[in-house]
C-alpha cells in the first residue's frame, strides 16, 4: 500500500517547501495539494524543485475552471519540471461553485470531465509527436496549434491523472478514460463498499485496464495524532468538519445509506439558517464511526488494515510532526502502513453492511 500526505486545506505557498521535504525525509510516498484556500500549482513547483523522488500532486486541482488545454499545460510543464512525478488529480465541483465561484458554466459533469481527459491527452500526443490535432467533442474542441505554441516532447510519460468522485459514475469515469479515482473523505463505509466498489470494476473493465494498476485512495475521513490528548483535540474539529459535509445535497446518497438520513436533512436545514456552531453537537460516536477512522498514530496500521486492505491502493497519513520523537514516531507508522495488503492483494477486511 502507498502512503501519501495532504497539505492543510488553508496551507499557505511560503510554508510548502519546508512540509513537502519533511514529508520526503519521512518516507511518504506522495505529496498533495488541495485546490482549496489557496492555487495548488504554485505549491507544486515549489515542492518539485526541492524534493527528488516523492511523487506529487494535487488533490484535487478543480478541472472546469480551467481549459483543458490549460491544464495539459501545467500538467506537461510540471512531469518535466519533477522528473516525471507528477498526478493530476481532477475534481468537478459543484454546481454552485461553478457558476457562482469561479464563474463558469455548468454542464453534465461526468460526460464533460470524459472529455476534458480526452482533449488533454489529445494536447500531450500532438505535443509528444507533432501530428495534427484532431479532437472534436461536444464540450471541447482541439483543432489548432503550431509549432509556435508545442513546448515540445519530454523525457517522461505522460502526467498520470486521477478523477475525484462521489458517486459511482465518476468513480467508473476516472478508471475507464484516467488513471484512478481519489474518493472524497464524506463516504460512509456502507456506501463505499457497496456502490463504489462495483464501479471501481466496472470503469476498469471498460477501459481494458486492472484495477490494481489504478490509483484508489480516499474513502472516509482519517482522525489521527500521536496520542490521546492530540487526538481529543483533532475530534472536536472532525466533528465540525463531518458536520459541515453532511449538510451538503451532495453527500446525502451516503448518509443514507449509513442510517442518517434524518440528521443530514437537520443538518442541511441548519446550514440554511447560518447555525453552524449547532451542527456540530449533532455528529455523535456513532455517527463519527460511520465516516471516519479515529486513532492513535500506535492504533492507525491496525484500523487503517480494516478499513483499506483489499480496497486502496493508496492510503493517507496526515501526521502532525511537533518533536524529533514525532518525526521518529511517524517513521514507523508509515512503513506499517506501507505493509497493508493494497487492492486485489486480499479481499476486502471489512466490507460495511
Amino acid at each position: 500500500m502507498r502512503v501519501n500526505a495532504m497539505y492543510g486545506l488553508q496551507g499557505k505557498m511560503g510554508n510548502a517547501v519546508e512540509w513537502a521535504t519533511l514529508h520526503e525525509r519521512l518516507g511518504f510516498d506522495a505529496i498533495h495539494f488541495p485546490e482549496v484556500a489557496r492555487n495548488p500549482f504554485t505549491s507544486l513547483t515549489l515542492a518539485a524543485e526541492h524534493t527528488e523522488d516523492i511523487r506529487i500532486g494535487t488533490s484535487v486541482a478543480i478541472a472546469f475552471a480551467r481549459s483543458p488545454y490549460v491544464m495539459a499545460n501545467l500538467g506537461w510543464d510540471l512531469q518535466e519540471y519533477s522528473g516525471g512525478r507528477l498526478m493530476l488529480g481532477l475534481g468537478t465541483q459543484v454546481k454552485g461553485h461553478n457558476e457562482r465561484r469561479f464563474s463558469v458554466p455548468w454542464g453534465p459533469p461526468t460526460a464533460r470531465l470524459r472529455e476534458y481527459i480526452e482533449m488533454m491527452r489529445a494536447v500531450w500526443h500532438t505535443w509528444r509527436t507533432g501530428e495534427r490535432p484532431d479532437y472534436e467533442g461536444e464540450h471541447y474542441r482541439y483543432t489548432l496549434d503550431s509549432y509556435v505554441f508545442n513546448p515540445g516532447p519530454i523525457d517522461y510519460p505522460d502526467p498520470q491523472i486521477a478523477v475525484a468522485a462521489v458517486r459511482p459514475r465518476n468513480t467508473a469515469l476516472g478508471c475507464e478514460v484516467a488513471d484512478g479515482v481519489m474518493w472524497h473523505g464524506m463516504l460512509s463505509w456502507a456506501y463505499r463498499d457497496q456502490v463504489l466498489l462495483p464501479a471501481v470494476e466496472e470503469g476498469a473493465r471498460a477501459g481494458g485496464k486492472d484495477p490494481k494498476d489504478l490509483v484508489i485512495s480516499g474513502g472516509g475521513f482519517v482522525i489521527t495524532a500521536p496520542d490521546e490528548e492530540r487526538l481529543r483535540e483533532m475530534l472536536g474539529e472532525a466533528r465540525r468538519t463531518i458536520a459541515f459535509y453532511a449538510s451538503t445535497r451532495t453527500y446525502q446518497d451516503s448518509i443514507k445509506m449509513a442510517g442518517y438520513e434524518d440528521e443530514g436533512a437537520l443538518l442541511h436545514r441548519l446550514s440554511i439558517e447560518q447555525r453552524w456552531a449547532e451542527m456540530a453537537k449533532i455528529i455523535d460516536d456513532d455517527f463519527v464511526d460511520q465516516f471516519a477512522i479515529v486513532a492513535t498514530w500506535d492504533e492507525l496500521p491496525a484500523k487503517m488494515a480494516e478499513r483499506y486492505a483489499g480496497v486502496n491502493t493508496e492510503v493517507a497519513f496526515h501526521a502532525a510532526i511537533q518533536t524529533p520523537e514525532d518525526a521518529e514516531h511517524a517513521r514507523e507508522v508509515i512503513e506499517q502502513l506501507r505493509a497493508i495488503p493494497a487492492y486485489g492483494e486480499v479481499e476486502p477486511a471489512a466490507v460495511s453492511g
